[in-house]
């Protein structure tokens, strides 16, 4: 059998207040694409299918759109599990039915234990979940954490392994020996969080979701896809892509996503990045994490850099604290208090306050007198 496993859409979510939808469903028609260009049998999304456990209108749409372009427009087969980001009870509503179209969704510990069989595989779709609802399923109060959990399921599953197939885990968890970015929410049970790889030994194929890099574990048979986008700065050198899974004979390919706007770091002084000679071989619409090397103060800097830049996400001083080349002066306790703060204006910034704005302080000072 041939799949693709991606995960962690995180449909709805927003970075540093930008919407990323039209990036999203840029990023899915890639991911469809390749399920078409490879010929898969099935698509695996292995979690956090939307960033919030109460989506709003827009992102149910969005996400809505994708699934049925991909189960019910191309007939591909669709394996998913909710994650931590995810309600599991709103995003089950529905199915019911979706089984009639080969779309397995499971949101609940119980399901992971039947598992769906698709050509020589089969497959065990178990949902993020806590350790309570193992202990209630097992009826073990011996299980306080999520290894001692996984420990009993994995030998639930094994004893509905068919010898003559293909056994593909599907889960979202973290597991030993990864790592994780700003962008994920962590996953902390009793202070124990990590799953160890060595537990997951008996699967052919492990598909993770929860960490957003293809990289973030290296075991053979145990990955995360990572998620389609960029979700934070931590990422900005991450390759987003899908995993191509061949199981017999086994073979693991990933197939690179192109981000429609990428995030990126870009260092320089100000008079570099305001350049037109520099700023014109940039890729200016990208998401940008801006450092700065000045230690002066520039006025209006941000309003300044989005000029060119309208996406920056983060600015920040990288050679230590904003100075002005100013000395130390002795105030005068009794100037007139706007006299005193256009002299502390001309001192920090080197450039005297416009009628405007003195129009504007003067009627600030106005207003704080009468409240005093």
């Amino acid at each position: 059998m041939r799949f693709l496993h991606t995960a962690d859409w995180h449909i709805g979510k927003k970075l540093h207040g930008f919407d990323l939808a039209a990036e999203q469903w840029n990023a899915y028609e890639q991911i469809r694409q390749i399920a078409i260009d490879e010929h898969v049998d099935a698509v695996v999304i292995a979690g956090d299918l939307y960033d919030r456990a109460i989506p709003n209108e827009k992102s149910v749409t969005l996400l809505d759109d994708m699934l049925i372009d991909l189960n019910l427009k191309h007939h591909l087969p669709l394996l998913a599990i909710s994650g931590n980001h995810d309600s599991a009870t709103r995003l089950r509503t529905g199915s019911t039915w979706f089984k009639a179209t080969d779309f397995y969704l499971n949101t609940k510990l119980s399901q992971a234990l039947t598992p769906v069989e698709f050509d020589d595989t089969q497959f065990f779709l178990l949902p993020y979940f806590e350790p309570f609802e193992a202990r209630q399923y097992f009826q073990d109060d011996q299980i306080k954490t999520v290894q001692a959990a996984m420990v009993q399921l994995v030998a639930a599953m094994r004893a509905q392994f068919d010898p003559n197939k293909k056994h593909v885990l599907v889960a979202h968890f973290f597991a030993a020996g990864s790592t994780h970015v700003d962008s994920e929410t962590q996953i902390m049970v009793g202070g124990l969080n990590a799953i160890p790889v060595s537990d997951l030994a008996d699967f052919d194929y492990v598909a993770l979701g929860h960490l957003h890099g293809k990289d973030a574990l290296h075991a053979e048979r145990v990955r995360y896809s990572g998620s389609p986008l960029k979700f934070s700065v931590s990422e900005a050198n991450q390759q987003k892509g899908v995993w191509i899974v061949d199981t017999d004979p086994f073979k693991l390919t990933f197939k690179p996503l192109r981000p429609q706007r990428d995030v990126r770091i870009l260092k320089g002084a100000f008079g570099d990045l305001t350049d037109p000679a520099f700023y014109q071989q940039q890729a200016t619409d990208d998401y940008l994490a801006v450092q700065l090397t000045d230690q002066r103060v520039i006025p209006n800097v941000m309003q300044e850099l989005r000029a060119i830049y309208p996406h920056i996400i983060e600015l920040d001083r990288v050679d230590g604290p904003v100075t002005t080349d100013t000395n130390a002066t002795i105030v005068d306790p009794h100037l007139d208090p706007l006299e005193l703060m256009t002299q502390f204006f001309e001192q920090t910034t080197d450039t005297p306050l416009t009628a405007r704005q003195q129009k504007w302080a003067q009627a600030a000072l106005t207003a704080a007198t009468k409240e005093d």
